[in-house]
């Protein structure tokens, strides 16, 4: 699993210069420059050109940038591609590729041929998605997942609930299908951006199901996101502890040690390690 945290996946218009800007002191891990549903159809052209010349010269810092691109299927995907490649070419840093509506593997045969040796990133918000879930996940040019639970809502004719019930079923595929191959997976949005309390609580949920972080709207919600998919203090102190006390059940010949009154065996180890790995990641970003 990569050392980059996601727990911040901020969508910025890849047409606005000015949210361009912004997007440069902004307090997120990834940002993902949206070609796609965030454009009118009178500013697609534009904005490749916008973004381009915002990827060569801004400076985004340790942030991951994630292009989204349109659809190869709509007037503007093919090119948006082909720009993308020919940027890096000319010394834009772009980390990945994100493809909206992964059906299956072929979508990102298709985008992968157009652009050689970027990682690809799959949008997964169709009702095939779902169910060719471990397929696309096992695609080598796969690095991450992106949960699109509106488009998803959507398709299903599904109706809003705080505790995403009907879109349980798709997410839970979609992550067993990324931690079974090792990928990054992040969290739909929430559309209530102002609702911080609403946020909080549907980021706890994803926390929780084992998302590795949340796809943002708003600069808002930033705080809120980074909180909730990182390591609490509590967290980190009883991962340290698990480890010391695990090593030294191993240097007495024991196979297991007990901590707060619970058994600590390797597994829980290997879950502290990754704790730490987490909060030393987090802190290097900042």
């Amino acid at each position: 699993m990569s050392a980059q945290p996601y727990r911040s996946v901020l969508y910025i218009p890849g047409s606005k210069e000015r949210a361009l800007d912004k997007a440069m002191g902004l307090d997120c891990d990834a940002i993902i420059f949206d070609l796609e549903d965030a454009v009118a159809v009178d500013e697609k052209i534009n904005a490749r050109d916008t973004l381009v010349a915002a990827l060569k010269d801004k400076d985004f810092g340790n942030r991951a940038r994630i292009v989204r691109i349109n659809g190869l299927d709509t007037d503007w995907g093919r090119e948006d591609v082909l720009k993308m490649a020919r940027a890096l070419r000319e010394g834009a840093r772009i980390d990945a590729i994100l493809i909206p509506k992964v059906n299956d593997p072929a979508d990102l045969d298709a985008v992968g041929d157009l652009i050689p040796d970027v990682p690809l990133w799959a949008m997964m918000e169709t009702s095939l998605g779902m169910l060719n879930a471990q397929a696309i996940a096992a695609h080598p040019r796969l690095q991450g997942m992106v949960m699109g639970t509106n488009d998803l809502a959507k398709e299903l004719g599904a109706r809003f609930r705080p505790d995403r019930l009907p879109m349980l079923s798709g997410l839970g595929l979609c992550l067993l299908a990324a931690k079974a191959y090792g990928k990054i997976i992040v969290d739909g949005v929430y559309n209530a951006f102002k609702d911080e309390e609403g946020l909080a609580a549907e980021c706890a949920q994803g926390r929780d199901m084992g998302f590795d972080g949340k796809t943002l709207i708003h600069p808002a919600q930033l705080s809120v996101a980074n909180t909730a998919f990182a390591p609490s203090e509590a967290e980190i102190d009883l991962a340290e502890r698990q480890i010391a006390a695990f090593d030294e059940a191993r240097s007495k010949g024991q196979g297991v040690a007990v901590v707060d009154g619970k058994i600590v065996e390797n597994l829980h180890i290997v879950t502290a390690r990754q704790v730490l790995a987490k909060a030393e990641a987090i802190a290097a970003r900042i």
